[in-house]
């Protein structure tokens, strides 16, 4: 998931995120394939985080006794 921050100035319900509503100055999450939608509102959205950006750790295999 990407990472925007809304920069109005008063909270906006946001009917993609099932209407949640969004505060002035909040970071959220948003999915990697809408990240674009956002940010190209630029007087209110601010890129925080991009699609992919994230480290994933990947788990360890487990050594096997015996």
């Amino acid at each position: 998931m990407a990472r925007v921050r809304y920069l109005g100035h008063e909270p906006v319900t946001v009917p993609e995120l099932n209407g949640r509503t969004v505060e002035p100055d909040e970071v959220i999450e948003v999915p990697d394939e809408r990240f674009e939608g956002y940010v190209c509102q630029a007087a209110n959205w601010e890129p925080i985080e991009e699609p992919g950006s994230k480290k994933k750790t990947a788990a360890r295999p487990q050594k096997d006794e015996g």
